[in-house]
């Protein structure tokens, strides 16, 4: 059986790990090299290192410090921010990046994720979608979730998945650092309309919502989440008993 993946997210801007509500009101945190070797030496399946403004202020993604954390750890490391061009691609894997993430990129220029699979094949390709409902529709956001697009969610996640994407972020803006628990009407919409790995973000505020989360929808591949990992609230040990105690696969 594949086991859940935990995954902790650095939100990266000006070289420190920040967290935010809603994708605003954001705060510094820390070191993303120094919280990125605790997540690796104390469970983490995989880490996720976004650079949250390169797309707003256009400009390319930090390499120096991903270089370091690509160093630092030992699991496997998706990057995104400031991915337009497969060059991007090429630069960030040679940091170190297992995987890239690609938003506004995409949105940009749905060939790039065809171009990029082609080149680094499907694995290496990740579409992570920033999604908030508009009069009750999935509308996808782009630019840090500051830009509505218009493009209904579930459509646009399929198509990419179709152009040759590998895995799925799935960021809920309604439910981003609210605590509240995952965005299971939202997450179960997509991993039902896609046949890729579909990575839940945005609303962890407990170890019950991964419970709940894999409980609910067991097509949903993993669980990511930031201010609770970042704050100590919840050590990912503690969290893989517990998904264990319920039944659930994960990796101890």
């Amino acid at each position: 059986m594949i086991t859940k993946r935990i995954i902790p997210c650095l939100d990266v801007r000006q070289g420190r790990v920040v967290k935010g509500v809603n994708f605003e009101g954001i705060a510094d945190v820390s070191s993303p090299v120094e919280l990125a070797k605790v997540y690796s030496e104390n469970g983490a399946d995989e880490l996720v290192f976004y650079d949250i403004t390169a797309s707003f202020e256009e400009r390319k993604l930090f390499t120096d410090i991903l270089c370091e954390v690509a160093r630092t750890i030992f699991i496997p490391l998706t990057v995104g921010g400031g991915i337009n061009t497969v060059e991007d691609f090429d630069r960030v894997l040679k940091c170190g990046a297992d995987k890239v993430s690609v938003n506004s990129g995409a949105i940009k220029n749905p060939k790039l994720i065809y171009e990029a699979a082609k080149l680094y094949g499907d694995q290496c390709v990740v579409i992570s979608a920033d999604v908030k409902r508009v009069d009750g529709v999935f509308r996808v956001f782009s630019k840090g979730g500051r830009e509505n697009t218009g493009m209904e969610a579930v459509e646009w996640i399929k198509h990419c998945c179709d152009m040759g994407a590998g895995e799925v972020v799935l960021n809920s803006i309604d439910t981003d650092g609210v605590k509240q628990g995952f965005d299971l009407e939202m997450l179960e919409a997509v991993s039902n309309a896609v046949s890729v790995p579909v990575i839940a973000s945005g609303g962890a505020g407990g170890i019950n919502d991964f419970v709940t989360l894999f409980k609910t929808l067991p097509k949903v591949d993993a669980g990511l989440a930031a201010s609770i990992f970042h704050f100590g609230e919840v050590a990912i040990g503690d969290l893989k008993k517990e998904l264990a105690k319920n039944n659930i696969p994960v990796r101890i």
